[in-house]
């Protein structure tokens, strides 16, 4: 839910990964770096490359005729059969045993080799694993043909990152089920467009004041703010809210979308209002930013409190 703000804030103060999942899990793309035991006394040398690699499998340099290939252009063949009964959903967390090769038979990252299964979220790793994965029951072993586009590209730009289509033997080892999203806060009734006794000012941001603040303490273009806000868009779907998450947000007023730079302003300390920022103000018509919302946006926001600049000077008009 934070990735909305952080496309608003151009310094990313707010991310994405979740903080308690960052230290479980080692992502197919990230567990190679793992690979040397910490503890490898500094008498015994390194193994050399390629040391001990589990060698590839007859198939590996294309998927025979009797996989299953799917209109994503992922193939895949079950090599043993699992004994549960659910699929890991994108958001679950997974447990699972694998080695990857590149299709000349070379391994590039095991987990087997290792002796330590990876855990993580479905939802952070390549495309391919996200639906690969997302096939298998507790128990199962498969091996997946993962296209370039559904894993690092053609043309990785990721230093290190293998090329092409991968292969992958996974053995989906436990399944941790996500909990349920909470619920969307309910759009206004006038989230479809300014009711008439809204104010407009001349960049075309509309708003209304729902709840009136101090009336004394405002903020100015580069102060820091702390807010509460939920956003819509104009057919009443939540896209991102600090309520929810039940904690405020701390930002730069120069570092957000134009309406909220403008919108904030106009506040006082204590005060809620409805803003409708037109997508020229907001992220556009058509976002460039991939999950971005598109056109007239509304929010409610509450000015919480305007914090000292840097030295303890005051950012208030």
């Amino acid at each position: 839910m934070k990735k909305i703000l952080s496309c608003m804030i151009a310094v990313g103060l707010m991310g994405c990964p979740k903080a308690n999942d960052k230290k479980a899990e080692k992502k197919p793309e990230e567990a190679a770096k793992k690979a040397a035991p910490a503890t490898q006394a500094a008498s015994k040398p390194a193994p050399a490359p390629g040391t001990n690699d589990i060698p590839a499998p007859a198939d590996v340099a294309a998927a025979p005729s009797d996989a299953e290939k799917r209109p994503s252009g992922l193939a895949s063949k079950v090599i043993k059969a699992g004994t549960g009964q659910e699929k890991p959903g994108p958001t679950d967390i997974v447990e699972v045993h694998y080695t990857g090769w590149t299709t000349d038979g070379k391994m590039f990252d095991s987990s087997v080799k290792r002796g330590r299964p990876a855990t993580f979220p479905l939802n952070r790793v390549i495309p391919g694993w996200t639906e690969g994965v997302g096939l298998m029951v507790v128990g199962e072993k498969r091996r997946l043909w993962i296209p370039g586009k559904m894993a690092y590209g053609d043309k990785p730009r990721r230093p290190g990152a293998p090329a092409g289509t991968l292969v992958f033997d996974v053995e989906l080892l436990n399944i941790k089920k996500a909990p349920p999203p909470p619920k969307p806060i309910p759009a206004p009734a006038d989230v479809a467009a300014a009711p008439k006794g809204a104010q407009k000012t001349a960049s075309g941001l509309s708003y209304k004041v729902l709840k009136k603040g101090d009336g004394k303490t405002k903020p100015g273009a580069t102060s820091v703010v702390r807010v509460h806000y939920t956003g819509w868009t104009t057919d009443g779907k939540m896209f991102d809210s600090s309520v929810q998450r039940g904690q405020p947000s701390t930002f730069p007023l120069n570092r957000v979308i134009p309406g909220w730079t403008e919108g904030v302003q106009l506040m006082s300390v204590g005060e809620k209002t409805r803003f409708w920022i037109p997508g020229k103000m907001a992220y556009g018509e058509k976002p460039k930013r991939p999950g971005a919302p598109a056109g007239t946006l509304v929010f409610d926001v509450e000015l919480i409190e305007i914090l000292p600049a840097p030295g303890g000077a005051s950012q208030a008009k």
